[in-house]
């Protein structure tokens, strides 16, 4: 039979936007379709006999052709008739009803929803006459006409003996929802279930059993309720339950309805609360997580108030408590295995097992880490293996330790890299007091600022180093309790310091630029990372004004040391004792001028009087002398030259020219 379209439930249901008026649009005393019906399946009248006729039947021809157009006139049009098939065309099925001449129904009323031909010749079928003649002068039958009549009939035997009839929902309404019963019945949707139904379109194509509330034969509405059959029903279990409800019992349920605090349980006509932590031992974030509408689920019954009909109903308590053996199944030392289930700011909740959580510190993640949150190592669901630290039964509390199921890495680290050895690493970080160098997975040396050169002055070690770079250091300090490893650049190479008493000592002049003018005095770069500092004190002897303000910085300048601090890394330069002694030195050398000049003048004089003196000593001898020789030995007086002067030897000549000199 084919199912009547929307439109047609339309035209025949009201489905004004409220209920009520839904169900006030089928009110009033139904008028019988079928007054003018009777039915004849009881009366069924056969064909005349065609064949043989006997003398009588002859005679008596009158008086059976009346009876025979007696029977005939009554069938008539709108009668529920019984009939057999005895013939299938392509368009129509021919059915005797005991007429003159078979009745016809087209075969659309025999193909079902896959279009498969249900009719066979020779079944037994109740149809409704339509026309008894039509203008060809056949006789026109329905099928599905005739079922509504007598689903008509079943409707009100169920109406009147308060029964339920079986219909599957076809369509959403205006105000609820479209059944199919053979005829289509309306269902509102207050009667659709116990409680408000948010998506109808999923219960369409649903088979349910209905109860008949109102309906009118005449305007062909038919109202239905679902949830009358289900408040009946609830009341029966209602009243089972609560004979065998106590406390402590096991009962079986139904998940009704889930929140964020627990589970409904439908225990059979009466609810009950499963707290969400009474579901289980372990961690239940959400019971949604576990248990969806409609699951089965063994519940124990916790506490029960039969005046307000509260249950209070419990999950876990089926199993005995994980914690009390726990501090024997899990002492401290023992490695175990859990699942990570949560995260917080200090650390990681690990579920060792069903109702036993265990804490995870971030101090206790890694050895050599710094964990600011435990997300850096860790995520929820993750499988992990620890060590138990410490364990309180009492507060259900255990304390794990992720780090300890490796060896701790500091305690050999002093042995792998003893103090003095070199080093080489990639820069990892770079800060305002140092570099981080990368030397075990893990584990990183600090170079402090003051450790990178001897002699530069460095404001920030970005200025030398950048991060990645490979450098070299020196292992200067391994702290293990702390976990600090010390290193140093500068000791890669000797202290120039060493050496500076030496190249500058007490009394020295020196030549340096002036680097820094401060309030109280001027720095001296005398070679490259070596400064010295000449106090405002020791700038001039000048009195009054600013000594500062003759100096700036690049200023070449000359300064005397004063003294050398090795161990402050520290030259105290002065000008002025450096003019002090300037001019100390001066004064020295003029008098030191002065007497060399005067002895040089006397000596002088002295040898050129001793000279004079020798000779005119030695004149007179030679005059002496050549007296004596005037007068020779003979007695002849002396020989003259060509001229008349005497003559002279050559000694006397000599003795001349000595003279002249002189």
């Amino acid at each position: 039979m084919d199912k009547p379209t929307d439109q047609t439930m339309g035209d025949n249901i009201n489905t004004n936007s409220e209920e009520d008026e839904g169900i006030n649009a089928i009110e009033g005393e139904p008028k019988e379709q079928g007054d003018n019906i009777k039915d004849t399946g009881d009366r069924k009248t056969s064909h005349p006999d065609k064949g043989k006729r006997g003398p009588d039947e002859e005679s008596g021809s009158g008086s059976f052709r009346e009876l025979y157009e007696r029977s005939l006139k009554s069938i008539q049009e709108g009668e529920l008739v019984s009939g057999e098939i005895v013939m299938i065309g392509k368009e129509y099925v021919l059915i005797d009803i005991g007429y003159k001449s078979e009745g016809q129904i087209r075969i659309a009323e025999f193909i079902d929803a896959e279009g498969n031909i249900t009719a066979k010749v020779g079944d037994k079928i109740d149809v409704l006459l339509e026309k008894r003649e039509d203008e060809d002068g056949r006789i026109i039958l329905s099928k599905e006409k005739a079922a509504k009549i007598k689903i008509w009939d079943e409707i009100k035997r169920i109406y009147e003996q308060d029964g339920t009839i079986r219909g599957e929902i076809v369509s959403r309404l205006k105000g609820g929802m479209a059944v199919d019963i053979g005829l289509q019945a309306f269902l509102p949707g207050s009667q659709i279930d116990l409680k408000p139904i948010r998506n109808f379109d999923a219960l369409i194509g649903t088979k349910h059993d209905f109860k008949i509330l109102k309906y009118n034969k005449r305007r062909s509405n038919i109202v239905l309720s679902r949830r009358a059959i289900l408040e009946r029903d609830r009341k029966i279990k209602r009243e089972k339950t609560l004979h065998k409800l106590e406390e402590g019992s096991v009962l079986k349920g139904t998940v009704k309805n889930i929140t964020d605090y627990g589970l409904f349980i439908d225990l059979g006509g009466i609810d009950g609360l499963l707290h969400i932590t009474d579901i289980s031992w372990g961690r239940v974030g959400h019971p949604s997580e576990l248990y969806q509408i409609g699951n089965e689920i063994t519940v124990k019954v916790l506490k029960f108030d039969a005046e307000k009909e509260r249950v209070s109903l419990g999950l876990k308590q089926l199993n005995p408590d994980p914690w009390t053996d726990a501090d024997k199944q899990y002492p401290v030392n023992t490695k175990v295995r859990g699942k990570v289930v949560s995260l917080a700011d200090y650390g990681a909740f690990v579920e060792v097992k069903e109702g036993i959580e265990g804490l995870i510190h971030v101090t206790e993640m890694s050895w050599t880490r710094k964990v600011r949150h435990p997300s850096q190592i860790l995520k929820v669901g993750d499988i992990v293996d620890a060590v138990v630290l410490n364990i309180d039964s009492t507060n259900k509390r255990i304390s794990l330790g992720l780090k300890q199921v490796e060896p701790n890495p500091w305690d050999v680290i002093g042995e792998k890299y003893p103090v003095g050895t070199t080093i080489e690493g990639r820069i990892k970080n770079i800060t305002d007091f140092g570099v981080f160098i990368g030397i075990d997975e893990g584990i990183d040396g600090l170079v402090h600022i003051s450790d990178i050169s001897w002699t530069k002055r460095i404001k920030h070690p970005s200025e030398i180093y950048k991060k990645g770079q490979e450098i070299q250091a020196v292992v200067l300090s391994i702290d293990e309790a702390n976990e600090r490893f010390s290193l140093g650049i500068k000791q890669l190479t000797p202290d120039p310091w060493d050496e500076i008493p030496e190249r500058y000592k007490a009394g020295t002049r020196v030549t340096g630029t002036v680097t820094n003018v401060t309030d109280f005095g001027v720095f001296v770069e005398l070679e490259e990372g070596i400064e010295g500092l000449i106090h405002v004190s020791e700038l001039t002897r000048e009195k009054g004004g600013n000594p500062l303000s003759r100096f700036k910085v690049d200023d070449v300048i000359q300064a005397k040391v004063l003294n050398i601090n090795k161990e402050e890394k520290k030259i105290a330069l002065s000008i002025k004792q450096l003019e002090e002694s300037d001019e100390s030195n001066i004064y020295k050398g003029y008098m030191s001028n002065s007497r060399e000049a005067t002895s040089n003048l006397g000596e002088l004089i002295k040898a050129g009087m001793m000279n004079l003196e020798n000779r005119s000593r030695s004149n007179s001898r030679k005059t002496e002398e050549r007296n004596n020789n005037h007068t020779s030995e003979d007695g002849n007086p002396p020989i003259e030259d060509k001229e008349g002067i005497p003559s002279v030897d050559d000694g006397d000549k000599k003795d001349k020219g000595s003279d002249n000199a002189s």
